[in-house]
């Protein structure tokens, strides 16, 4: 018996001083600019303040202060199917890191078995017909790895390093939905917002459309200033149809990112410019703000566990020593089990040194270090993918205010331009196609507008989902 433990003591001082064969980690060079870009798109951008916290420190219930959005947020987060699978995922990668960890370790079994069997008279050594009973109890090891080569630990650290960039892509998916749900949500409130110009202008064009009649009848208008007029009104019909179709989509985009019914009470009737209590969002430097993005801790995940995988592969060229012990008590009779005398033990090491295997283990070697390789280029593109992501986001921020202001003037400008002409019809100076082109830049003005105003709404929340907030 005391042998017996004496061989577990010296297994787990082997498996305690085993140690991976994986080549040393280092992190690669990001292959992208130290600094973020510069020149006129990137003027009011911000992009070269220092912040006092970085945008990934900033919950998206203090950046999201619009009390509607912030409730459809957590409604979410709580509903949305992809958000379920990435959390599921998770934890089915926790089990499988947990499964290979347990291989560091004996795993220790109870067994008892009872044999009876009868020997002829023809086999028996005493020429008489004997019925033999066995029994046995013990605990005992089966087929435990001693790990000196650390093919085990290897594999177990490339189960760890997926587990956790499991988690990093459950990060992912989370600012993802985050900004998906307020993106849709502002985009519906635009189409609502368009949809209501419409009608406003199919309203005004009607009244219009009257007096331009009454004018036709006195003799006064010409039937083409009537069918003008006409015009006009068919065109607003047809925007009003077609954002009333938008407006449903939207809100069909909505239930589905939310992963629920919407509550009305939820839904935006026009766009708020107090979505985000922040006017401004400073990226601070790409090394900090790329290396703390998930998706980009998810790649680095990926490449350490490929890592690992080498270390196993290497460790596949070295011998492999197996252990199989067992101590027990075994009688032939039930009743003399546990009587002195009657204790058994079994220690059965076996080694397994490779000599011929027609090149699997260097073609395994082989494929662990091109996954590497792999991997090193993912992790690589990773991260020019997000400089851009970041880049981009900038270059809209830095003149989308300036775009806003310009496209304010143009629309007071147009509306200016439109009484103007309007009043000049009614006087007979000017013919009504100079108020129908009036009428039809005011309106493609305010819709666009529209357009701006949503536009410097969804750039602030893409550009708090790039520079990594949204996931806490």
């Amino acid at each position: 018996m005391f042998r017996g433990i004496a061989i577990l003591s010296i297994a787990g001082a082997c498996l305690a001083g085993c140690s991976s064969m994986a080549p040393s980690y280092s992190r690669p060079e990001a292959p992208v600019s130290a600094a973020w870009p510069t020149g006129p798109a990137y003027r009011n951008s911000g992009a070269d303040k220092n912040p006092d916290k970085r945008v990934a420190d900033i919950p998206w219930r203090e950046f999201f202060v619009d009390k509607q959005l912030g409730a459809l947020i957590e409604l979410a987060l709580t509903n949305n199917r992809d958000l379920k699978v990435a959390t599921l995922n998770i934890e089915r990668s926790r089990a499988q890191f947990q499964i290979q960890r347990s291989n560091l370790f004996p795993k220790v079994d109870a067994n008892a078995a009872a044999g009876y069997q009868r020997i002829p008279e023809t086999l028996s050594a005493t020429g008489q017909a004997m019925t033999v009973e066995q029994y046995s109890v013990g605990l005992g090891i089966s087929s435990y790895e001693v790990d000196l080569f650390g093919r085990v630990r290897s594999l177990k650290d490339q189960a760890l390093e997926q587990y956790l960039a499991t988690e990093q892509a459950g990060r992912t998916v989370q600012i993802s939905l985050v900004s998906q749900v307020a993106a849709t949500w502002l985009a519906l409130a635009a189409d609502r917002e368009r949809l209501q110009l419409a009608q406003e202008t199919l309203a005004n064009q009607q009244e219009s459309y009257k007096l331009t009649r009454s004018r036709f009848e006195a003799g006064v208008a010409s039937a083409l200033a009537l069918n003008q007029a006409q015009t006009t009104i068919d065109g607003a019909r047809v925007d009003i149809a077609r954002y009333t179709t938008l407006v449903a989509q939207d809100e069909n985009a909505l239930a589905l990112v939310v992963g629920s019914p919407v509550p009305s009470e939820l839904l935006p009737l026009s766009l708020s410019e107090k979505l985000t209590s922040l006017k401004d969002l400073s990226p601070g430097l790409p090394s900090d703000v790329l290396l703390s993005r998930p998706d980009i801790l998810q790649a680095e995940g990926v490449l350490k566990g490929a890592n690992a995988n080498i270390g196993a592969a290497r460790a596949a060229f070295f011998p492999r020593i197996t252990l199989v012990t067992s101590l027990g008590f075994g009688a032939d009779d039930l009743a003399a089990l546990f009587k002195p005398g009657s204790f058994a033990w079994k220690i059965a090491p076996q080694i397994t040194l490779p000599i011929f295997d027609g090149g699997s283990n260097k073609a395994n070697l082989k494929v662990a270090e091109t996954d590497r390789a792999i991997a090193v280029a993912q992790y690589e593109k990773a991260i020019q993918t997000a400089f851009r992501e970041v880049a981009d986001a900038l270059a809209q921020r830095g003149t989308i205010d300036d775009q806003l202001t310009a496209q304010q003037s143009l629309t007071g400008a147009t509306s200016e331009s439109y009484r103007l002409s309007q009043a000049r019809y009614e006087q007979g100076v000017d013919s009504y196609l100079q108020v129908l082109d009036s009428q039809r830049s005011l309106y493609g003005a305010q819709q666009n507008l529209i357009g701006v105003r949503l536009a410097r709404l969804a750039n602030l929340v893409t550009l708090y989902k790039v520079l990594g907030g949204g996931s806490e």
